[in-house]
């Protein structure tokens, strides 16, 4: 079974050469023959056979378009049959419309209409058997399964309920500081750091007993929290079962992020589900986490839109970024720009670029009603009131740290007040933080947390391309709002 960077090569080298029989098979002249006899709407098209240029530009801008669409599945991500088919093939069809966008332009080479169809066909058959095959997995029980966590109570109670093959777990070291008890008693062995390296018998007798076989016996520590990485690549890891005592910003989720990035499933007891996104209707004592609440060709679209649309803000607004600089350096003494750091996608940090409205004293992390006072300058005022401070964060926009649309990034100490009154704010960290988003455009702020949380949920529900552009176009509609009232103040 192949993984790693094995399946990514061997499914892109493949996908490629599949395309490339494809345009072959198109440009077959009994294949044209036929599509173009007995296909409806073809049959009145004479066969167009390519060759020379004609057919390596075929061959070079099917392969760009079609191996480019389908890339998100050159991860090795497991996934269901009937999901693997269907986004193969929506994959495919977004690359055979490129193909047809591009051949809509008189400067780029077209393809013959039946020759595009047929290639398109071919590829939508013959492409998801081929990411079927490579992967080798037909029912979700073929999987293995770690657990992973710092809670031997709770690692105990979930391994029962795990339908999957469990090949051990994965936990830190018990100190003698943390439990006494269990370092008098082990029989494992010292280690470096002052604790002990416990064994599964140690595990299962603090659990259950002498006399009483717990679960974990069936399993085997693989080692602490940091071979997590190493661990899924190397046993080909599918489902990962998180059982920790607290979601906190860097095990927990840092947890989350490794599957994540490996394409590995996460679970939690239901009991700890309130710090993460999970699937609605999701039932049973274990539930999935969501990792990807939204389509990777959803993901695709929102980043060309981020994209364009820091463009075009950047070259549009740099006069005035240099007018507000000037009137910032002659308003007060201090730097032009102040950057705070703020919390990215699972729970990691980032930093983010205003214009300075305030004297360099820093800001004060609690929320408050008040803004205004004693510390902002008259700039800085303006500033705030038209939302001209945060013309920076386009540069955020187009490096890729924020999106346009979002769950508004709030800074890290910020974050911890926030944490303690709603736990289940940790469920923004799903998706990647916005300059606007729901809970702004209906002036929810962060004094309120318990509706600024609805409505981001409500919005990682509720998310697509033309949500993003409803969004946007109420949010400078707002801003417009600010600017004129300023100006008639």
């Amino acid at each position: 079974m192949l993984t790693g960077w094995r399946y990514r090569f061997v499914s892109a080298a493949g996908t490629a050469c599949l395309v490339v029989v494809a345009v072959l098979v198109a440009n077959f002249s009994t294949a044209q023959s036929l599509f173009t006899t007995f296909v409806p709407v073809f049959n009145r098209l004479e066969p167009t056979i390519l060759s020379g240029s004609s057919l390596w530009w075929a061959l070079a801008l099917s392969v760009l378009a079609i191996a480019g669409a389908v890339w998100p599945l050159y991860k090795p991500r497991p996934r269901r049959i009937l999901d693997t088919v269907f986004l193969v093939q929506k994959r495919v069809l977004v690359g055979g419309l490129a193909l047809a966008t591009l051949g809509y332009f008189q400067w780029s080479h077209r393809l013959p209409r039946a020759t595009l169809v047929m290639i398109v066909g071919f590829l939508m058959v013959v492409l998801p058997g081929w990411f079927l095959l490579i992967r080798g997995r037909t029912t979700d029980s073929d999987g293995r399964t770690v657990i992973v966590g710092d809670d031997l109570t709770q690692i105990k109670r979930v391994v029962p309920v795990v339908d999957t093959p469990v090949i051990g777990y994965l936990c830190p070291t018990v100190t003698e500081e943390q439990d006494r008890s269990v370092s008098k008693n082990a029989k494992g062995k010292a280690i470096t750091d002052g604790g002990i390296e416990l064994r599964h018998e140690d595990v299962a007798e603090r659990n259950d007993g002498p006399d009483q076989p717990g679960p974990l016996d069936a399993a085997s520590r693989l080692g602490g929290l940091s071979r997590l990485e190493d661990i899924l690549i190397e046993y080909d890891i599918e489902t990962a079962v998180l059982a920790f005592r607290q979601a906190d910003r860097a095990e927990f989720f840092g947890a989350l992020d490794a599957c994540h990035e490996y394409g590995v499933d996460a679970k939690v007891h239901r009991q700890y589900a309130d710090s993460v996104l999970v699937s609605e209707g999701d039932v049973g004592e274990l539930v999935d986490v969501d990792l990807e609440p939204w389509d990777p060709l959803d993901h695709i679209l929102k980043r060309i839109f981020d994209f364009v649309f820091a463009i075009i803000g950047l070259v549009v607004f740099t006069p005035l970024m240099m007018v507000i600089a000037a009137a910032i350096k002659f308003d007060s003494p201090g730097p032009i720009f102040y950057s705070q750091n703020r919390t990215a996608g699972f729970g990691g940090t980032f930093p983010v670029y205003k214009f300075r409205s305030m004297v360099p004293e820093g800001e004060d992390a609690t929320p408050t009603e008040d803004e205004e006072n004693n510390r902002i300058t008259r700039v800085g005022q303006v500033l705030r009131r038209t939302h001209l401070d945060e013309l920076p964060q386009l540069w955020s926009i187009f490096t890729g740290d924020m999106s346009v649309v979002g769950p508004r990034a709030a800074w890290t100490e910020e974050e911890a007040l926030l944490e303690q009154d709603t736990p289940a704010w940790r469920k923004r960290w799903f998706v990647k933080p916005g300059l606007t988003g729901l809970a702004q455009i209906n002036d929810a702020k962060s004094t309120d947390p318990d509706e600024k949380l609805r409505y981001d949920l409500e919005y990682i529900r509720r998310q697509s391309f033309w949500f993003d552009v409803k969004i946007v176009i109420r949010q400078i509609w707002k801003v417009l709002e600010d600017v004129c009232g300023t100006i008639w103040r």
